[in-house]
């Protein structure tokens, strides 16, 4: 399975002195020399701070340098496992990942306490690491096409997570797939979708999905919702929004909080 490539620019930090006149001039111009200085590192130390406090963590200000161009949403639910946890609680315990990468979402939730997790892949992991490898052996990833209805019993997840995969299918499939994901559910649906004006399509695009990228707005996945007689899960957002404001966390996409089919 491709994966993708984290946007990791460097700079280059160029020094450049000039030879002294005399050892006057020498000393004259290195009191003003280290000021200079002093004053472009204390304005590095200032922006890195403001970022810190926006974004809380340097991890996070690693995943804000990928909105614009190639960023995932399933980056974005690493990050945000601490605050649907807050969020969930018990529905928490029981988890299904629904997406691309999702072998590091599964691993990742694996490890928490009390969390039983499981994913599946709509896209192909003949060169997926070894670690996402054990998972499918183990059969808690699976590999399945979501325009077919999941290989599960309804209610079998309290909670399920749904991210990158439903940017790339078209209302045809959206009408079975979205139903497939509640119906497989007993506590809520959450779901991560790209906000249009951060991403950018590229043919890598279309050659790995079938299809190439279609963001929609907040508006037009509400509409949908409500097409779709499922309703917006109030007090999940309440309590969403009131942990991310407690940590500082600002999603980097829109999140949609679903009640389950009843």
């Amino acid at each position: 399975m491709a994966t993708r490539r984290p946007v990791n620019p460097s700079r280059r930090m160029l020094e450049s002195g000039a030879a002294p006149l005399s050892s006057s001039l020498q000393s004259r111009s290195r009191s003003p020399s280290y000021l200079s200085i002093g004053l472009i590192v204390l304005g590095v130390f200032a922006v890195i701070g403001y970022l810190y406090r926006g974004q809380g963590t340097l991890g996070n200000l690693r995943a804000v340098s990928r909105v614009e161009g190639d960023f995932s949403c399933t980056q974005e639910v690493e990050r945000a496992i601490p605050i649907l946890k807050k969020t969930y609680g018990d529905s928490m315990h029981k988890v299904l990942h629904v997406g691309p990468d999702t072998c590091s979402i599964v691993s990742r939730l694996i490890r928490e306490e009390e969390t039983e997790a499981w994913g599946v892949e709509p896209y192909d992991v003949e060169d997926a690491d070894i670690t996402c490898k054990r998972l499918v052996h183990r059969g808690l990833v699976r590999v399945a096409d979501l325009k077919f209805p999941l290989p599960y019993r309804a209610k079998s997840f309290s909670l399920v997570i749904v991210s990158d995969a439903l940017d790339y299918l078209s209302p045809k499939y959206l009408n079975r797939t979205l139903p497939e994901l509640a119906r497989v559910s007993s506590d809520g649906l959450v779901i991560f979708t790209g906000y249009p004006r951060h991403h950018k399509a590229k043919a890598v695009d279309k050659a790995r999905y079938g299809r190439s990228i279609k963001l929609r707005s907040s508006t037009w996945w509400i509409r949908y919702f409500v097409q779709m007689s499922l309703e917006e899960n109030e007090a999940a957002v309440k309590k969403f929004e009131q942990a991310a404001e407690k940590t500082w966390y600002k999603p980097n996409c829109q999140i949609f909080h679903l009640k389950s089919y009843q």
